[in-house]
């Protein structure tokens, strides 16, 4: 499996819609695995929304996009692995 790492822009936001990643903000902390499950754009603030749900949760986390430096996508078998040990 390649490792892959992804600058964060509006466009790579949206190839991630739906996907679970680890988003590395710019201040250097990590949000581990949230699904990415829309983008929103506040025209009031002219700023672009990434709202993601963190796994097992069904609330939101509303995250600015200028916050986030990059993201990795997870593997998609280890999550049905470990849903499958938690049943």
């Amino acid at each position: 499996m390649i490792n892959t790492m992804y600058r964060m822009t509006i466009n790579v936001a949206k190839s991630f819609l739906g996907k679970n990643v680890n988003l590395h903000l710019k201040d250097g902390s990590v949000i581990v695995n949230v699904r990415v499950d829309k983008i929103q754009k506040d025209p009031a603030k002219r700023e672009v929304f990434l709202k993601c749900t963190p796994y097992g949760q069904d609330r939101f986390i509303s995250l600015p996009l200028r916050k986030v430096s990059w993201a990795k996508m997870l593997d998609p078998k280890l999550i049905q692995t470990l849903d499958h040990k938690s049943n």
